[in-house]
This record gives structure tokens, sequence and C-alpha cells, in this order.
């Protein structure tokens, strides 16, 4: 009995331990062992297993179809035995009975039109078709195929140290990307009749094996990414001879396939801090129209990458400059159809330039040879040296300025991914926000080094308050598998961005942050970190105590909502019977009068000790606020017991207010409180979360300044993410918001239209 008490009041301990705010995440987080460090850096057995590939690809404009032949090298670096190898099939999840389809949740409310139905219904044999896999002796290798997961079964296990190479045959129906959707596909352009093909996740791939997972084989559902083994790449890609071509790595034979000019201006690029244009609207537009029978083969080569990608068009415009990050220059290069200009050729490979150069001020320094962006219809999307953008003007060659900040906000987010998760290589299949939230943080900061006041969508605390206050039953904790996260954007993008900024901002201060998260950028470029390496490493380069924090924002659900619910004001009694009792005389002056004292001065004329003052005695006659002989002495007699410190601070004037505050969000966290002056000065104070840490829903705090205040107002600055800003104020103050009874009927003219309309009405046209 007395074992089971003692069990039960340490069950008891642990769970009330667990629940409070500023518990500690050990008991969450992984153990540190050999493979990764309590600091948050890889261990010293740390280990990694790498995967090179050479392929041969062969792209079919007339039929939409990519046929490849791949030879992997995969390296087993693990300490353990390999019996088999998985590889992801991502294009698998186009098969007409992908689990992708079989499990999205529909109602008929959500076709709302012909079209709608159309898509549902629309018929696309995708998928890989496997045609053979051999080992290098021409031998066939057992496989076996489960949806997007696909095991090859070893003749012998993969030693550690070992390696192995095998080859594989397949070849797929390229989706189109308009009528089925997909992160690769191609856009079809009906005025022209060409293609314009972005393509990805199309071919076979290894997944990755490490200390944490074993295999990684989560199946593809589509939103959960790709988390993949680096390694090098030789690539030969054959299309159209008027094709050009953009894709991961660096080009080998520009000198066979460019023309003379073209290579000219492709040297001159090299040398420019400004685009130079390499392949021309003129020429692009001459492509289109002489549709090339012939084929080239474009040879690319990388090393230490993820992934590999590739773009290839006959519309394509391309152009080009150098940009220096440490002592190395990076090609920034873009690739886009007329149908994107102007705001490509004006716009795009600055951003790609100014994106590399910023990220590198941030994280780690840009170390590939080319940063790529190229443009097709309604995609965002990011590989190794290269990623797919939108933003297309309209047919006129205006646009909107919510267009031209989406195409900047885009190829920024895109461009970055190159260092999350292409560089520091987390595993998006599993949490997305380690990319996407990361990577949103310093698109953030980049987009304010791009243009002063820069609106950007993610970042500001203020921002996340709307989805932070919403129904708890939509919302998950940023800590949830990718496929499971409801409200994506603001789950994986916007939440974990918002509380990157408000540590930096607020909790940890610039400096401080800076250091910490270069430091795990550092620590994990070209690794596979996991959430643990990045919470332990922010702590460890920092010195700052950060579980409370990981614990509100990235476990759990709850919002910032801290109300000042109280302010009581104090002076100091001076003990001086001439400045108290008028002091007493002035605040009774000043009491509110209840209503029947104020009637009863009129309703009754006379009363009794008015008519006969016989009856009045001492009390009725005392004056409570006359200083008298006796105050005196007595004020005497504590002035000679007062040092003159103690003196002059009881009448230096001193202000005292006590602030009370309560947790009604459930989200501790530092208090920002502005007090503003009779004399319209202000002063800010600010208090760590920390004072949480005993009293985790109401707390005080008591100020002392030397004059009076007039108000005092909490998250002055929008730091915090406070989701109800009426109950931060003292004393309260409404804030009107404007009723608008009619609305204006609404158009899609854009404001470079209006002003044109505008223009051609003032010339009387």
């Amino acid at each position: 009995m007395k074992k089971l008490l003692i069990a039960i009041l340490t069950l008891s301990s642990s769970t009330l331990l667990a629940q409070t705010k500023f518990a500690q995440l050990d008991q969450m987080l992984p153990t540190p062992n050999n493979y990764r460090a309590a600091s948050g850096a890889p261990g010293h057995a740390y280990y990694q297993q790498k995967a090179d590939y050479k392929m041969t690809l062969v792209l079919d404009d007339a039929k939409q179809r990519l046929d490849g032949v791949e030879t992997i090298t995969y390296t087993n670096n693990s300490p353990d035995p390999l019996a088999y190898l998985w590889l992801q099939l991502d294009q698998n999840i186009y098969n007409l009975d992908s689990d992708s389809k079989i499990i999205e949740v529909e109602k008929m409310e959500n076709f709302k039109s012909v079209s709608d139905l159309r898509k549902r219904d629309f018929y696309y044999d995708g998928g890989f078709k496997i045609e053979r896999i051999t080992n290098m002796s021409g031998q066939p290798m057992k496989y076996f195929i489960n949806k997007t997961m696909m095991r090859i079964d070893l003749a012998k296990p993969l030693l550690p140290g070992q390696n192995i190479s095998f080859q594989i045959k397949w070849w797929y129906n390229i989706n189109d990307r308009m009528q089925v959707g997909g992160r690769s596909g191609y856009e079809y352009f009906e005025t022209d009749q060409n293609y314009l093909y972005t393509i990805a996740q199309f071919f076979p791939r290894m997944c990755v094996y490490n200390d944490v997972t074993g295999w990684q084989n989560k199946q593809f559902l589509g939103r959960g990414e790709f988390t993949l083994p680096f390694g090098d790449y030789e690539v030969s890609i054959t299309v159209p001879a008027d094709h050009i071509v953009a894709a991961t790595g660096e080009c080998q034979n520009y000198a066979s396939i460019l023309t003379a000019e073209q290579r000219k201006r492709y040297e001159q690029a090299k040398k420019s801090d400004s685009p130079v244009i390499i392949v021309t609207q003129a020429e692009a537009e001459a492509a289109e129209k002489n549709k090339a029978q012939k084929t080239k083969t474009w040879v690319y080569k990388s090393t230490n990458v993820r992934d590999f990608a590739f773009a290839s068009s006959r519309k394509f415009i391309w152009d080009a400059q150098k940009q220096t990050v440490g002592n190395k220059d990076i090609l920034c290069m873009s690739y886009y159809p007329k149908e994107g200009n102007p705001l490509w050729e004006r716009y795009s490979t600055k951003l790609v330039a100014h994106t590399i150069k910023t990220y590198s001020k941030y994280t780690v320094n840009y170390p590939y040879p080319v940063a790529i962006s190229v443009h097709s219809k309604w995609i965002g999307m990011e590989y190794p040296m290269i990623c797919f953008n939108g933003g297309r003007p309209e047919a006129d060659g205006t646009y909107s300025e919510g267009e031209k900040y989406g195409m900047w906000g885009v190829i920024i987010h895109e461009v970055g991914h190159n260092f999350f998760p292409m560089i520091i290589n987390s595993d998006e299949r599993q949490w997305t926000w380690m990319d996407e939230g990361l990577n949103t943080f310093v698109q953030y900061l980049t987009e304010q080094e791009w243009e002063r006041d820069y609106p950007s969508r993610r970042g500001p605390a203020y921002m996340i308050a709307d989805y932070m206050r919403g129904d708890v039953s939509g919302i998950s904790p940023i800590m949830t598998n990718s496929e499971s996260i409801k409200q994506f954007g603001n789950n994986a993008y916007g939440k974990p961005a918002t509380a990157l900024n408000i540590l930096r901002e607020t909790v940890m201060g610039r400096e401080l942050f800076d250091y910490a998260f270069k430091t795990y950028c550092e620590r994990w470029a070209f690794k596979h970190p996991t959430p643990a390496d990045f919470f332990r490493t922010m702590e460890d380069a920092s010195a700052v105590d950060l579980d409370w924090f990981w614990r509100a924002w990235f476990y759990s659900t709850d919002n910032v909502d801290i109300a000042l619910t109280d302010v009581k004001w104090f002076q100091l009694n001076t003990q001086n019977p001439a400045l108290e009792k008028a002091f007493l005389q002035n605040k009774d002056a000043q009491k509110d009068a209840f209503i029947g004292d104020t009637r009863n001065k009129t309703s009754i004329t006379t009363t009794v000790n008015e008519k006969d003052a016989n009856i009045n005695d001492f009390y009725a006659k005392r004056d409570l606020y006359k200083v008298d002989a006796l105050d005196e002495k007595a004020y005497q007699s504590f002035l000679s017991k007062t040092s003159p410190e103690d003196l002059a601070y009881l009448n230096a004037g001193k202000q005292l207010y006590e602030l009370s505050f309560e947790n009604i969000g459930g989200i501790v966290m530092p208090l920002i409180i502005e007090a503003t002056f009779a004399d319209g000065s202000t002063k800010v104070e600010r208090i760590p979360a920390e004072i949480w840490r005993i009293e985790e829903q109401k707390v005080s705090k008591v100020f002392i300044y030397d004059k009076e205040v007039v108000s005092f107002r909490l998250d002055p600055f929008l730091e915090t993410a406070d989701t109800d800003l009426d109950n931060n104020t003292w004393p309260r103050q409404l804030q009107p918001t404007r009723y608008q009874l009619y609305k204006q009927e609404q158009t899609r003219e854009n404001p470079m239209q209006r002003q044109q309309r505008l223009e051609q009405m003032q010339r009387g046209n």
C-alpha cells in the first residue's frame, strides 16, 4: 500500500510538472546520444548516407512523356547492415488508385461549376512505368512497389562502409498542371501551341536512412514533401533542338548548344552586376513559330545536392547576372516566357541575387555555382539551385500591386528554399514547419531589406493574431505531422515564422537570436536536423531557457491574450500634516455625490440641527482638515527619527502604480508596457516572461515614477501576437470601426489599367 501511494504521488507530481508552462521539455524531446548531442549539434558518431545518380533523360514534346535511365550508387555510411533499400516513387501519386485521391474529404458543395466537376473527373494515366531494375551486371533485381514507395531486396546485406550500384529504366506521362495540378508538370499555351515544362520528382529517388527513423518511408500523399540524401548528379537531357533548358547544377556543353552570340552574352552575364539577356524575347518568339524536329542534349553536373529538377521550353527568355557571396561569384539566372514580361525581365534575376545574398548573411554562405528562377503559372516550388515561380501580368502587360508583390514574395521564398531544406536538410515529410516556417521567417527579413516598409504577408506578430484567436477545433499545434495539419499555411508557414520573429525582437533580442540561428544553420548545413536539434541549439548558443516558448508556441494551440486588468495609483504619505490633510480635503471634495444627497439639498429646506444649534456636539463642530499643535509635534518627532535621504525620497513626489495582469489566452509572454505621462512623454517597461514562472494566471507589478501617469498600454508595438487589444489599455479606450452601408461594385480593373483609362479620358479619346 505504501509503495502504491508513493507511486501515485510520484505520478501526480510528474503530471503536474508536465502541465506547468515553465516545465522543461526533457520528457518530450528524444534523449541525446552519440549521433545527436545534448547541445543540439551533430554527435561524434553522426552519419548520413550518400546517393549518387547518373541519368539519361528524353523529353518527348509531342507526347508529353519523359523517359529515363538512371544508375544509382548508394553508400551505406551507417553502422547497420541493410537487407533492402527504399526508394520514393512520387509520380505514383497520379496513379488512378492513388491514396491521395481516395482519402480526400469531399462534399458536393465543393463543386460549384462544370469545370470543377470535370477537373475532379479528369482522366490521367500517371505514375511511373518501371521497365526494369538490374544490377551492374544486367541481372534483374527483386523489387516490390507499395504505392509511392519501392523496396529493392538485396541479394546480400549492404554492410557498413559498402556501396552498391544498380540501374532503373522508367517512363511516365507528364501531367498537365492546369488540369491535374501538382508541383511538377507542363503548362500549355494555346495561343502559340507550345509547352513549358517544369519537371521534378521525375525519377525514383533514394529515401533517407538515419539514426532517427531508420528508413524514412512515409507514403507521399501530396502535402508532406520530400526528404532526401545528398549526392552527386550527372544528367543528360535530350529535348527538341529549339528548347532552352534550365537545371540543377552547371551545364557542361554550352559550347555545342548555344549560338555564338548567346555564348558571348552568357560570358558577359558572368561578370555583370545587372541582368544581361542571353536569349532575347525576339529569339524566343521566333522559336515558338518554328518547332524544331531535331533534338539537342544538355549535360548537367552537380555536387553534394539532395535532388535534381529541370525546366525546358522553346518559349524561354533567359537572363543572368553575378552575385558575390563571400569570395565566390554565383550566377543568378531567370527563364521565362514572354507572358511573364514586363515583370520578369525587370525583377526576377535581381530578386534571386538579393535573396541569396541576404539569406547567406543570416544562415550560411550560398555554396552552389548557380541560382535559378523559372516562371510558370500558378506555382511556387523549390529544388536545389532551381525553383518554379508564378506571378504573371495581364495580357496587356499591366498588373496589380498585389500581383507584383505576390511575384516578389514567391521568388524570394522559393529561392530561399535553397537554404531550407536543400542545404539545412530537414525531414519535410514529417515536419513541414522546419523548412517552410524557417524559410518564411528569413523570407520576411529578406523582403524588408528589398523595399522599406515591404508589405510582408507573414512574419510580424500581429498578423497571426486572427488565426490564433480562432476556433481551436480548426487549429493544430505546429508540432504536427505534415499530412495532419489543419490550416496548412497558417500552421506551417505563418505561426513558426511569427514565433521566430518574436524570439528575435522580443524574447532574445536580435544579437543573441541571430548568433544562435546562424549557429544552427552552420551546424546542420548538408545534414539532417530534427526539431530537437533546432530547439537545443537555439538555447545552447544563447544561454536563454526557451522551453516555455517551444512548449507554448510549438506544442499547444493556446493563444496570447494578456489583459491589463487593474491599475492602482499610490503616492507616498509624507507625514507632513499640512500636506496630508490638504490632500485628504481635496480627495474628499472630488468624491462622486450620491444622487439622493444631491436632491436632498433642494428637497429638504432645513434639518433639525440647522434649526437647533444646541444639539450640535464636538463632532458636529470639528474641522477634520485643521492642522493643530499636536499634529505639528508629531511631525517634528517623525523628522528627528528620519534620515535626510529617506525624507528627501518621501517628499520627491513619487508616483507608484500597481498593475495587475491576467493570462487569458494560455500563452505566457513578456510584458511590454508603455506609460504615458501627464506631460506627454512616454516610457516603455520590458519584463521577461519569467514573471509568470510561479503564478501562471495572474501577476502584478509595481512601477515607480517621478511624474503622474495618465495611461498605460500593454504590447504597444504589436510584438506578442496578442489576440485581444481591447483589454490592453488603462483607462479603457474604444477603437472606432468604419461601417459601410452600401458596397461599391467590384471591378477587375487594376490600377495601371485605370491610369491608362484616365489618360485616355484626359486626351479626349
